[in-house]
């Protein structure tokens, strides 16, 4: 299977998808899976969309849980960071992490 291939399988599936999304969507297809090939299989792409769509949600609603926190702490003087507020920053850094390894298939920083 090529990556054409698998971008003709997703817009089979979800035909209002802009071409962005797509691309990303084979990107993290790809990224789920240990072979393309696996994606040949109906069962298999079924399996590993609703698989990486939770994830993407999940990571999703970090992501923007972890935005409203830093706008909140934007605000503040940095000299006075409480140590809650030092843990935000390092949630905030693991969330942007799994994001990342989302997009390139692998660890890209264990904190």
């Amino acid at each position: 299977m090529t990556c054409r291939d698998l971008a003709d399988r997703i817009e089979s599936i979800q035909p209002e998808a802009r071409p962005q999304e797509v691309a990303r969507l084979c990107l993290l297809l790809v990224n789920s899976v240990e072979e393309i090939d696996e994606l040949e299989d109906e069962d298999a792409l079924t399996e590993a969309w609703k698989e990486m769509g939770l994830r993407l949600q999940a990571v999703t609603d970090q992501h923007a849980a972890m935005t409203e926190e830093l706008d909140l702490l934007a605000q503040s003087d940095p000299r006075d960071f409480a140590p809650e507020q030092i843990w935000v920053l390092i949630r905030a850094i693991k969330v942007q992490s799994q994001i990342l390894q989302m997009y390139v298939g692998h660890a890209v920083l264990d904190v």
